[in-house]
Parts: structure tokens; sequence; C-alpha cells
């Protein structure tokens, strides 16, 4: 399975997010999976990476031109295959269209808007892939709270909660990306609009 990982790629985050991810990797590599991701050498990008490289792994990067040519963030030179496509837009399509299931890991801004356009697409029905949250230290706890309140004031629907997973429990999270329920939906059970 291709398991597109979504993470920080600050090289200043606590080293337990690292060790994790790492090790989340190694597991990934173990399992037969391969990893799809941004291309970072630093952060949670390059922990996922070096731990599937460390277990033989494939790895398909992809990262916009101009992070090379504006150094914007260091390139993870053992990829498998290097993809450089023009803008961040094209970057997540090709992300996306590459990936069997997605696992959120800690991260910034660019993380969860990674996290929220791929729930969103579910939620429209436009894709049935697995998407996990692995919840290292409690990291996306406001997240699920926050989405629970909208749920609350009924900005969306309850049943979008089954649309992803979150756990900090790693053998939970491949459970859930390696048995996907059959979950086809039609957007009003979904969506109001």
């Amino acid at each position: 399975m291709r398991i597109c990982v979504f993470g920080a790629a600050s090289p200043t985050i606590d080293k337990d997010y690292i060790n994790k991810v790492e090790e989340l990797g190694r597991l990934m590599a173990k399992r037969g999976h391969s990893l799809v991701f941004g291309g970072g050498g630093n952060g949670l990008m390059g922990a996922a990476a070096r731990g599937i490289k460390e277990n033989g792994g494939y790895i398909l990067g992809v990262i916009p031109k101009f992070f090379r040519e504006q150094d914007v963030e260091v390139i993870y030179k053992e990829c498998d295959k290097l993809i450089e496509p023009d803008t961040m837009r094209e970057r997540k399509q090709i992300m996306e269209d590459n990936a069997d299931a997605f696992i959120v890991t800690p991260g910034g801004i660019g993380t969860f808007e990674e996290f929220f356009e791929i729930l969103t697409s579910k939620q429209l029905c436009q894709h049935n892939k697995p998407i996990a949250i692995y919840n290292i230290n409690g990291y996306y706890n406001d997240i699920e709270s926050a989405l629970k309140t909208a749920i609350d004031k009924n900005f969306i629907k309850e049943t979008c909660l089954d649309l992803y997973k979150i756990t900090d429990d790693v053998d939970a999270l491949f459970e859930y990306i390696e048995n996907p329920v059959e979950n086809i939906r039609i957007i009003k059970e979904l969506k109001d609009g």
C-alpha cells in the first residue's frame, strides 16, 4: 500500500515526535508499505523517510521546484523518485493521486491544510481512502475538540466523524489503514447545502 504521510518540516521540534515518526516509517516498511510524502529532509517528513529507508521501503517525494530554487527547506536526498511540480497545489494533487491511504502526523499550517483538504474531498465523496491522524502526545486533541464543537453547533454533520480515525496507538492506526471499511456514501449523508 502507498501511504501518504503528512507532517512537520521543522528541524526544531521535540525529539520525541521525531523518534515516534521514524518508528512509524520503520513499521510501514516492515509491513510492506511505501511512502508518499512532501520530500522534506527535516522534521517529521524526514523522520518518516529515514524510517522507511532504514527498512528498505520505497519513497516517492513530491516537493515544489521553488523549494530548491529558494532554499525553502532541506530536500530528502534518498527518495527513490522525486517529483518537482511548480506549485503547492500540484504537489498536494500528486501526493493524493499516488496514495492509497493517509497518515497525518503533527505539523503546522501546511499539515493542517493537507488534512482538511483530504477530509473535505472525502466528505464530498471524491475519494474513499483511509485517513488516520497519529495523535502523538495529544497533539491533535484541540483539533478533535474543534471538530466536535462544529458538530454540536450543526456546522458539520456527525457522520463526518466516520471519515477518519484519530489515535496515538500505532497498532490501531495500522489496523484502520490496512483494513478499511467500505464506506461508500452519498454527499447528502455527509454535508448539508
